[in-house]
């Protein structure tokens, strides 16, 4: 039967996975294994231990109730609210044969379902050192009773003697629950034994399925190899035989898997390869040998488009050139009209500025007059301010003398003429201050009157100074009025340039435009006689590599 590359590598992993539960699984069982065997060893040998020592405090109870009853027995004292002693001891007796019995029945159960022979043995030791134990106290229990029967007769000799029999014979079973205490112990050791063997052989047995398991991945993975990854290597070797050229193989298809249809597939394909390199090998000989003729008939062409273009730019470059030296005759003309028209501006302000001037002038020569007219009229004034002060000046010479005189009337007419020396005195005082005052405006007006003969002189230099530049001012308008029309003339001979420059301009534009046009076209040519020849050299490359591409295969 032929499976699949997905059916075998999916049965496989089934495999696998089966292999790998199956070992979960087992372990799984194993850890349970130890589980219970734990928890049985646990649960038996704590019940069994509980049980000793029971039985040991028991055994215990039972001598000091036994030694309780002699004691009452012999003192004849009993508390009224306490039990009786020998129905106590009785009844504690009764329970411990149920312990005992209970005892051997559990530990010879044990030996019955021990986990291991070496439980078994170690229990069935148990079970005869309980049955020794059992043993002593039934012999423990009926000297008990025959003592206990002694305390009822008050037979107090028969009482002792028993006693130290009674004693001995309760450490003889004391020492049998002891003995069957270490035989437990050295059960529980077997057991923690038992369980580490059980552990140990687990592990070993986990670690051989795992082992197996991965033994079995292994194989199932060197079998899928051997079932698709050889295969698939042959196909590759096949299809790289075809990648290089070797169309004359066919591959072995044998199968109904996904490789066997591959390789029928890849046969079917080889086949139409060879037929098409058959039909590309004659279509590109044809192919070539047109695309030579395209493109010597192109390189014709473009050889004369290429003669005609370089005609054309060396007209266009000419005509350029005559453009831009138009262009620069019409730019520097603007100028000149820009530089003239602005000349003419300031002449005009100029003139403005002249008239403005000249108006000045006049208003500064017409001021000045007028300034010297009143300096004159102010000299004039303090001259005769001057000789006013000049009459006051003699005044007060002539009152001073007329004090002086009155001074001495006054002296000479004794106590009759104080009054009069007193006033005499005061007019003294005032013409002193007058005259005093008098000089200082003398002196006060002898600088105004320097002051006014420097202002005159100022004044009539300014007059003629600002008639002076009132005759300049009209000579330069003048002047300027004669640059101004000159160079308005200089404006309209530039305009008519301009004009004219303008007018060549366009024509020359035009006959530009159409050389435009011209080169444009030539350069279309150009570019599809390039295009075509570039075309049909890529054509020929083409079919180059095309025949190379055909000659690669063989079939």
């Amino acid at each position: 039967m032929s499976l699949s590359i997905g059916k075998r590598i999916l049965l496989g992993f089934v495999a696998v996975t089966l292999v790998i539960v199956a070992l979960g699984l087992y372990a799984l069982g194993q850890i349970g294994a130890v589980r219970d065997t734990t928890d049985a060893i646990v649960t038996r040998d704590l019940s069994v231990a509980r049980k000793l020592d029971d039985l040991a405090n028991r055994a215990r109870d039972m001598g000091i109730l036994r030694r309780n009853a002699v004691i009452t027995a012999i003192t004849g004292k009993r508390a009224a609210d306490t039990e009786d002693p020998t129905l106590a001891w009785r009844r504690a007796a009764g329970e411990t044969e149920v312990a005992l019995t209970a005892l051997v029945r559990s530990t010879d159960e044990f030996r019955a379902t021990s986990i291991s022979p070496e439980r078994s043995a170690i229990w069935k030791r148990m079970n005869e050192s309980a049955l020794e134990a059992a043993a002593a106290f039934r012999q423990l229990r009926s000297g008990s009773e025959t003592q206990l029967a002694a305390v009822a007769e008050k037979n107090i000799e028969a009482v002792e003697t028993r006693n130290d029999d009674l004693n001995r014979t309760q450490d003889v079973f004391l020492r049998g629950i002891d003995r069957t205490r270490d035989i437990l112990d050295e059960g529980i050791a077997a057991g923690q034994r038992g369980v580490r063997d059980i552990y140990d052989r687990s592990r070993i047995s986990v670690g051989l399925t795992l082992a197996a398991a991965i033994l079995l991945a292994i194989l199932v993975t060197v079998l899928i190899s051997r079932a698709v990854v050889r295969p698939l290597e042959r196909v590759m070797e096949f299809a790289e035989r075809v990648g290089s050229g070797d169309l004359s193989q066919t591959l072995d298809a044998r199968g109904t898997d996904e490789i066997g249809r591959l390789g029928r597939s890849l046969n079917g394909m080889v086949a139409g390869l060879a037929d098409l390199a058959r039909t590309n090998r004659a279509a590109t000989a044809d192919l070539n040998a047109a695309a030579a003729e395209i493109r010597a008939s192109a390189q014709e062409q473009a050889a004369s488009v290429e003669e005609q273009f370089a005609a054309v730019q060396e007209t266009a470059a000419t005509v350029d050139e005559i453009t831009h030296s138009g262009a620069q005759i019409g730019k520097r003309a603007s100028e000149v009209i820009a530089t003239a028209q602005a000349t003419a501006q300031t002449s005009k302000a100029g003139l403005r500025a002249v008239a403005d001037t000249a108006r000045a002038m006049e208003a500064i020569r017409e001021q000045a007059e007028a300034v010297a007219g009143n300096i004159v009229a102010l000299s004039e004034k303090t001259q005769t301010i001057g000789e006013i002060i000049t009459t006051v000046n003699d005044i007060s010479e002539r009152t001073h003398l007329l004090a002086l005189n009155a001074a001495i009337e006054a002296a000479a007419a004794g106590e009759g003429g104080r009054s009069f020396a007193i006033v005499a005195a005061e007019m003294k005082l005032l013409a002193d201050q007058a005259k005093s005052a008098t000089a200082q405006v003398r002196s006060i007006l002898g600088e105004i009157q320097r002051g006014i003969n420097t202002s005159v002189m100022l004044t009539e230099e300014a007059v003629k100074r600002a008639a002076t530049g009132k005759t300049r001012s009209d000579t330069t308008q003048r002047t300027i009025e004669e640059i101004t029309a000159r160079v308005e003339e200089s404006v309209q001979t530039f305009q008519q340039i301009v004009a004219s420059t303008n007018q060549q301009q366009l024509g020359i534009e035009q006959v530009m435009g159409a050389l435009q046009n011209i080169r444009q076209a030539s350069q279309q040519t150009a570019a599809g006689t390039r295009e075509v020849e570039s075309a049909s050299a890529n054509l020929t490359e083409l079919a180059q590599a095309l025949m190379s591409l055909a000659e690669r295969y063989r079939h």
